[in-house]
């Protein structure tokens, strides 16, 4: 019983209902048939073959054979030693303890410190039990809000004999359940952003009028390249402005007058400033809603084409089961385009800070219908995996405490080749964790208001061999939002060939440089764009030079070889990530010096390499397994 509760529990179809429905199936009829067992989730509509694309070229069961029974063993010893190399650099025996030891604070373990160095991570972890208390409160003061009003009466299809709802026809009272979400969330959105920011928001109203006449007074044609334009020109000036203090826009426009000590003197701006709410620097997380404003604009622009023909009529489609394709692509209602639809979407609570990103198209869909994807036992299952998750951090940050390590930068002489790499991977690990946790944390709230948007981390960290498909699965909803703003009206690479894979290159690199503009305008950060890019070339080069047709009649001899080519690839993740978010450049130069400065670190290197090789193994194999459920996640 337990454990059939733990497999449902780390079933697909409790991560997110996406990943076992396909995007073009409606969802009703599709959760229906699906099956609860992680074993088998996909539907299985007549009893047929479950499977999308059937099960050509899906290789027998590994699992018991001797080469895993082997694997096994390498990957167990590799595990136990990785987590024993940090936790002995963390301990206060080491010499190096007293150079990061300042950086620790007590923990609520017994007798351990906590590293809470990070700051990104620091300011969740020291909010978690305020924004408990808001995700309790929200759903219940929308029922409230609900039950005042009696939305019940009027927002729900019950069809009568007349085939009425309480005297309105279903698309009528989707409509009413659209408005009564909608005044909430215009209402909370005001209160919620008060305060966060404090008299800023005024600032943020500011930017999201400007954004609302871009895509609504230009002449059509200019409305793409102008919301682009606009919307980059709002992240390069959060950054170099600083957020538009009061004091200095008071400053600008008035006389500036010293005092009698010669200093400027305060004005009014000086006193806004200081009421900034409990995030004054709201421009650090308007990057998100920069996403959002690019969202609306063009899905309005796009509906433009469809004004004389529904596509919902045209394809004869249910609006309240549409497949997830539909929610996001077929626009919405050409009224529904209006300032206070946008500021909802926009501003709307539960994934304002952090996302998931979710377009305008899917969010006035689902405030129409409820998703048939929510349901109770699914929503407290997410919200245990999101426990387990934060509980894996938090002992993780009370026994290793690499990221501290790093941000005192000891003598690494004191450190063997074997504890840097660990101490490299592991910052990595606290990268994925500390994003995992307040995407999970937001997506949680937006499941218990009635939203499902998409899940973000699709899998483990270590669970990847592919720079291209590990991006489809780190922090996805960005990447399917870059996909339908971005990559596809680029061009894509649509084109056939050679100059196909030229042009597709060359669109990576658009994608990836925005992408490392939009997490902050640095160096390191479009270093690391162009390095994701540039990774992205082997795997390419090494798909014309080993195409896995050549091999049909020797799979073993492919997957060895793929085994090999996917441990340079993780290399380069590595490497790619370590430089963008952990270290720079500066910190990997004397990290790769450190482990390539002897020849015992050469060794290890090669050590390394051969579990990496024994691990991918155990990743294809997982892969494969999915296949013949019928599962291909494409990352």
């Amino acid at each position: 019983m337990a454990l059939s509760y733990i497999r449902q529990l780390y079933s697909l179809d409790t991560l997110d209902t996406r990943f076992v429905v396909p995007a073009t199936a409606p969802p009703k009829e599709a959760l229906e048939e699906a099956k609860v067992d992680p074993a088998d989730p996909l539907p299985a509509p007549n009893g047929k073959d479950k499977s999308r694309g059937g099960t050509d070229n899906v290789q027998p069961a590994r699992w018991k054979t001797n080469e895993f029974y082997f694997y096994y063993v390498v990957i167990s010893v590799s595990v136990f030693f990785m987590f024993k190399l940090v936790i002995d650099c963390s301990k206060e025996s080491h010499p190096n303890f007293s150079k990061f030891s300042h950086l620790l604070s007590d923990g609520w373990i017994s007798g351990r410190k906590v590293d809470n160095t990070d700051a990104q991570y620091s300011g969740f972890r020291q909010n978690v039990p305020y924004l408990f208390i808001v995700v309790t409160l929200h759903p219940l003061l929308r029922k409230a809000y609900d039950a005042f009003w009696r939305a019940d009466t009027y927002t729900q299809a019950r069809p009568s004999p007349g085939g009425l709802t309480m005297g309105l026809t279903p698309a009528a009272a989707a409509d009413a359940r659209l408005n009564q979400r909608v005044s909430f969330d215009v209402g909370f959105a005001v209160v919620f952003l008060a305060a966060l920011h404090g008299f800023s928001m005024f600032k943020i109203l500011a930017i999201l009028y400007l954004n609302y006449q871009v895509a609504m007074k230009l002449p059509r044609t200019y409305v793409p390249g102008a919301t682009w334009i606009f919307n980059l020109a709002v992240l390069f000036a959060n950054e170099l402005l600083h957020g538009y203090h009061y004091s200095e826009l008071f400053g600008f426009f008035l006389p500036s007058t010293l005092s009698e000590k010669g200093e400027p003197t305060r004005n009014f701006g000086h006193t806004l400033d200081s009421y900034g709410g409990l995030i004054p620097r709201w421009d650090v997380l308007f990057n998100f809603t920069v996403l959002r404003l690019i969202s609306f604009n063009l899905d309005y622009y796009w509906s433009l084409n469809t004004r004389a023909n529904s596509p919902l009529e045209k394809k004869q489609l249910d609006p309240s089961n549409l497949s997830e394709r539909d929610r996001v692509s077929i626009p919405a209602k050409p009224h529904d385009f209006n300032f206070r639809n946008y500021f909802a979407y926009t501003m709307y609570s539960p994934l304002y800070l952090a996302g998931p990103i979710l377009t305008f198209n899917d969010y006035i869909s689902q405030a129409r219908y409820r998703p048939h994807s929510i349901t109770s036992a699914r929503t407290t299952r997410y919200a245990i995996r999101f426990i387990v998750v934060l509980l894996t951090m938090e002992i993780m940050i009370h026994y290793m405490y690499m990221v501290a390590i790093f941000h005192a930068k000891p003598d690494w002489t004191n450190y063997t080749p074997a504890q840097l790499s660990m101490l490299g991977f592991f910052n990595l690990k606290h990268i994925w964790l500390k994003l995992l946790i307040p995407w999970r944390f937001f997506r949680l709230w937006a499941l218990l208001d009635g939203i499902d948007p998409p899940e973000n981390m699709v899998r483990c960290m270590s669970d990847n061999y592919s720079v291209m498909q590990f991006w489809r699965g780190w922090h996805r909803s960005f990447n399917k939002w870059s996909l339908r703003y971005l990559y596809i009206p680029l061009g894509g690479s649509a084109l056939p060939g050679f100059w196909g894979k030229v042009r597709g290159i060359a669109n990576y690199l658009a994608v990836f440089s925005f992408i490392a503009i939009w997490h902050d305008i640095q160096l390191r950060l479009l270093m690391w764009g162009w390095l994701v890019t540039l990774f992205v070339l082997p795997e390419i080069i090494a798909g014309y030079l080993f195409p896995a047709r050549k091999y049909k009649n020797n799979p073993d001899l492919y997957r060895m070889l793929c085994g090999v080519g996917a441990v340079g690839e993780i290399l380069m993740l590595m490497v790619a990530n370590l430089v963008g978010f952990a270290l720079g450049l500066d910190g990997l130069d004397g990290l790769i010096k450190g482990i390539t400065s002897s020849w015992s670190g050469w060794g290890f290197l090669a050590t390394a390499c051969f579990a990496l090789f024994t691990g991918v193994q155990f990743m294809f194999e997982w892969r494969e397994a999915e296949k013949r459920r019928g599962i291909k996640m494409k990352c």
